[in-house]
């Protein structure tokens, strides 16, 4: 049992007249942490499973009376997996303007617009938390402030799903199996009519074999004898189901400067791992540095959303090859990272820097990471 760094985030929310949404993939803890948080209410919380049928309907009936009753008199409500709730969006904006002395959290693992198509939005009426794997930050507390050599190898091999950290390596392998299995595409299968499955994973594998590269949607377009729109379509939905995100490109003053381009990363290297199905030690591996920049990106991200900071993000990188592979815009200054798993210095980028005055420049290695995660 980790104690999730955002949980006191969300409890400074608690009757403040919001609802309370916390997205995240699958398998993450979301229903974990919203029990969590309602557990010091005892009776006068309540919740609720959306994926049973009998809640769905009579959470999806638009009536402020027929949703009171079905509610009841608790003060505090969790929907967990709210975006099965059909309109679920207008049955949140009823219940928070007709009670809000009720305070709602509703879970979902894919954003409720895209689950539903609604057109009532929740503007001023919510406020939004993600929640994604377990981050080195909480575990180091939980585990003796250490986090060693080996330790962090099996972090960037199997990654941080809760139920996978800490296990050996062939339960670890296991359980990530099912969780591609059962659960990483499960909200696509269910929002989107996917004619060819198999080409979720083909995706997928091409985006982890790229890893720490820039993407061509035309590339992988013609690889899988398919559209650069379903492509995108497809991007589209991996992100909004917590499976990738895109960094993209920094392009304001230099002709040279790359733009309109995109990396991709992985919400956890576990599954990207298991998609290629490789998980051999570090030290055979061809894609370290990919992996460490997926690993230094998402870590600080993690941190970032926990501490409710949200930079611009970037990467930088001119046609002379010249390029920066992690950047912050905030406060109104640049501020420059580049990931190197060994010890070998890197030249400070002269051309960023001279180009953007007010700019910063940092090397993040295995002595140095954890000041930059946590």
């Amino acid at each position: 049992m980790f104690k999730r760094t955002i949980q006191k985030e969300i409890e400074k929310w608690l009757f403040k007249g919001k609802i309370i949404i916390i997205y995240g993939a699958r398998q993450v803890g979301k229903t974990t942490l919203a029990q969590e948080i309602i557990n010091p209410y005892g009776n006068d919380a309540k919740y609720i499973n959306c994926e049973f049928l009998d809640n769905r309907e009579s959470l999806s009936v638009p009536n402020p009376e027929r949703l009171k009753n079905f509610i009841g008199n608790y003060r505090i409500v969790v929907l967990d997996e709210a975006q099965k709730i059909e309109n679920i969006g207008l049955t949140l904006k009823i219940l928070v303007d007709n009670f809000p002395n009720i305070q709602i959290i509703a879970t979902g693992s894919s954003s409720f617009d895209l689950a539903n198509k609604i057109n009532e939005p929740l503007t001023g009426r919510a406020i939004q938390f993600t929640l994604y794997p377990l981050s080195v930050e909480e575990i180091k507390q939980t585990n003796d402030n250490l986090i060693s050599n080996e330790k962090l190898e099996s972090i960037i091999l199997y990654g941080l799903y809760p139920d996978v950290f800490g296990r050996t390596q062939e339960e670890a392998i296991e359980k990530l199996r099912a969780i591609a299995s059962n659960y990483l595409y499960k909200d696509i299968y269910e929002l989107e009519n996917i004619k060819k499955p198999a080409i979720l994973t083909e995706i997928l594998q091409l985006l982890a074999l790229q890893l720490g590269s820039e993407v061509s949607v035309g590339e992988l377009a013609n690889k899988l004898k398919t559209t650069p729109k379903t492509i995108e379509r497809y991007l589209d939905l991996f992100e909004k189901t917590f499976v990738i995100f895109r960094l993209k490109a920094l392009s304001r003053n230099l002709r040279n400067e790359v733009h309109s381009t995109f990396k991709v990363f992985f919400y956890d290297l576990g599954i990207k791992n298991y998609i290629i199905n490789n998980m051999n030690p570090l030290s055979k591996r061809a894609d370290i540095g990919g992996l460490w920049e997926n690993f230094c990106i998402l870590e600080r991200m993690k941190k970032n959303h926990n501490s409710r900071v949200f930079p611009n993000i970037f990467f930088w990188r001119t046609y002379e090859q010249k390029e920066i592979d992690y950047i912050e815009e905030r406060e109104g200054s640049l501020h420059a990272y580049e990931f190197k798993w060994s010890d070998k210095s890197v030249k400070k980028p002269k051309q960023f820097l001279e180009t953007y005055t007010n700019s910063s420049f940092e090397i993040v290695n295995k002595d140095n990471y954890f000041d930059f995660i946590s």
